[in-house]
């Protein structure tokens, strides 16, 4: 049996083994993969990879060892430009381990599904370290001028200005808890919001942001359905949660610890089900 498994800290709450479990009864190998979760700190991690066996593939990384992870193994330009890697999977054969950031791939590929192929304008909300990645992202899409809404202009300015000029993006500071005042040259909306704060918004406030946008992508799901998802379909705007995202960064880490190719579909109507099961 390979072993894979999720690592981070609190850990009880992750969807990584339901959705890595389905998609292995879904390829028909889960007599041959397993896949399991252990709470790890950056202060454990050192000793918890060292202590695994030849059987392990493989790790799914979450908070808060994304910035650690990188000292395990050679990571991808990504997770290397943007200090944090959540997947790690281990050598063979005195090969080095490898280290991925499968965030920005998973973002540009839930996108994708829903269409969304190119942009130029965006709004983030954030600037964490998930915005991070998906500062990135939209640069991939073509994004070359956004709008940061952001609780402090310093912070921001700190998480971002790194990531912004790698991708080529040109933004400005403005204030957390309100609606983006957008530059005139982009019309009455931008092409992309992408939110990527754990807060719960105001059913108004959310309304608002829509309004604002052709396309809403919230990548947080611990409150979902969110005000975001209620506003966007009253409006019939696309959008995309968390799940969106959590799957479709998945679907790599699965590529990469199996070689397999998994379907989102089924992926998708677990994580949702038991979502709504929590609720």
């Amino acid at each position: 049996m390979r072993r894979c498994a999720v690592i981070g800290s609190p850990i009880a709450h992750s969807l990584s083994p339901l959705l890595h479990r389905t998609a292995y009864t879904e390829l028909g190998i889960a007599d041959q993969f397993s896949y399991d979760a252990f709470d790890v700190t950056p202060e454990a991690l050192g000793d918890f990879i060292a202590g695994l066996g030849p059987e392990w593939v493989g790790l799914s990384v979450t908070a808060p060892n994304k910035q650690a992870l990188l000292s395990y193994g050679s990571p991808d330009p990504i997770a290397e430009a943007l200090r944090s890697g959540n997947t790690i999977i281990f050598g063979s054969g005195g090969a080095p381990n490898l280290i991925f950031n499968t965030d920005v791939t998973g973002l540009l590929a839930a996108l994708t599904r829903v269409g969304v192929h190119s942009a130029s304008t965006a709004v983030l909300i954030g600037n964490g370290a998930t915005a991070r990645s998906a500062f990135w992202a939209l640069g991939k899409l073509g994004v070359r001028q956004a709008v940061v809404c952001a609780r402090s202009t310093e912070r921001a300015h700190a998480s971002l200005d790194d990531v912004a000029a790698m991708a080529g993006i040109e933004f400005s500071v403005q204030p957390y808890g309100e609606p983006a005042e957008l530059p005139a040259t982009w019309g009455e909306r931008a092409d992309l919001l992408v939110s990527t704060v754990p807060v719960e918004l105001s059913d108004d406030l959310a309304a608002r942001f829509v309004a604002q946008t052709q396309t809403v992508f919230e990548v947080v799901y611990n409150n979902y359905p969110s005000a975001f998802d209620r506003a966007a379909r009253a409006a019939g705007v696309t959008s995309l949660d968390g799940l969106d995202l959590l799957v479709s960064q998945a679907i790599d880490q699965i590529r990469l610890m199996t070689g397999r190719h998994a379907d989102p579909a089924p992926l998708l109507a677990a994580c949702r089900a038991e979502v709504l099961r929590r609720c």
